[in-house]
Formats: C-alpha cells, sequence, structure tokens
C-alpha cells in the first residue's frame, strides 16, 4: 500500500458512544505515562462518557476503522474569556509518529472556528514533548509563554511547560 493510499484511510469524525472504550484506553495510556496530561487517575467507562460528552467537540482519528487517536475541545475559561478554547490530544502509542496528530490538530482547529471559538490556547504544553512541540510550531501556534518547572510528571520531576496560541478566524 502507498502512503497515499495510508493516508486516504486515516480520517477524523465525532465521536461515537461505541468508540468510549477505545478512547478511554488510549486516553488512559497518556495520562499512566504521566509526562504530557496533568490527569494522575485513569477514567473508568463510566466515567469516559461523562467526561467526553461535557467537551464543545470530541472527536476520534480512525486508520482503517481502527480508533488510533481522539481530542477534545472545550472553552478556556468562562465568561468575557470563552471566546478561546483549549484542547487536548490523544494517540494510541503504537500510532505515533504517523501523521495522526497533525490530523488531529488540524481538524481541531478546523472544529474550534465552527464552534465559535476565536483561537485556540494550549495551556501547559511540556517542555521534553517535543514532537507535540515540534508540530505545533509546524502548524502556526506561537509559543507565548513559559512556567518554569509548572508541570511535575510522574517521576516527581519539575518541568518547564509552554503556552501556545493560534487564531481561528
Amino acid at each position: 500500500m502507498s502512503a497515499l493510499d495510508t493516508f486516504a484511510l486515516k480520517v477524523t469524525r465525532p465521536y461515537r458512544e461505541e468508540d468510549l472504550p477505545a478512547m478511554a484506553e488510549i486516553w488512559n495510556e497518556v495520562v499512566e505515562a504521566g509526562n504530557a496530561f496533568p490527569q494522575t487517575k485513569s477514567l473508568t467507562l463510566e466515567e469516559a462518557r461523562a467526561f467526553f460528552a461535557e467537551q464543545s467537540h470530541a472527536a476520534v482519528a480512525t486508520v482503517g476503522g481502527r480508533i488510533c487517536g481522539l481530542y477534545i475541545l472545550h472553552p478556556n475559561n468562562i465568561g468575557r474569556c470563552g471566546h478561546v478554547a483549549n484542547a487536548s490530544f490523544a494517540v494510541a502509542g503504537a500510532s505515533r509518529g504517523e501523521g495522526i496528530g497533525r490530523l488531529l490538530v488540524e481538524d481541531c482547529l478546523r472544529q474550534a472556528a465552527a464552534c465559535g471559538f476565536r483561537g485556540l490556547q494550549f495551556n501547559a504544553v511540556v517542555a521534553s514533548n517535543e514532537r507535540a512541540r515540534s508540530l505545533y510550531e509546524s502548524l502556526g501556534f506561537a509559543r507565548i509563554g513559559m512556567i518554569p518547572g509548572g508541570f511535575c510528571n510522574k517521576d516527581d520531576v519539575y518541568e518547564d511547560m509552554y503556552i501556545y496560541y493560534h487564531p481561528t478566524v
């Protein structure tokens, strides 16, 4: 199969109820790694059902029908700051390096605009997450700040984290 054929099989779509077990598994893989998400507790299936349902938008990436990544999109803040979105992305370990993250972020930018958000802000991109940082910068996100020692990884090591922003209008 050519690279073009493989790409043609990669799609994003809004999540469905039957996706929840795979979504929870992928989400929990990232949480348990302890080097990218602030959460420390894995989601049960019931918690995942409520968590993904409360987002402004949640989507999955599939390759040949198999779920291999997801994202959530929601307001970054409330009230007068509610027009700026925030998002989190999770790609299954076995699918990393295959362009799934790019597919998810590109779709998220489109969905953020469709939901009426004027921009997309990432509050806590861990400095050691070089793949994510490189991806965001290649898509035109601006690194607008750094919080020294703002992230405590699973080994209790404090790492710097960056704030990124991309307009959607």
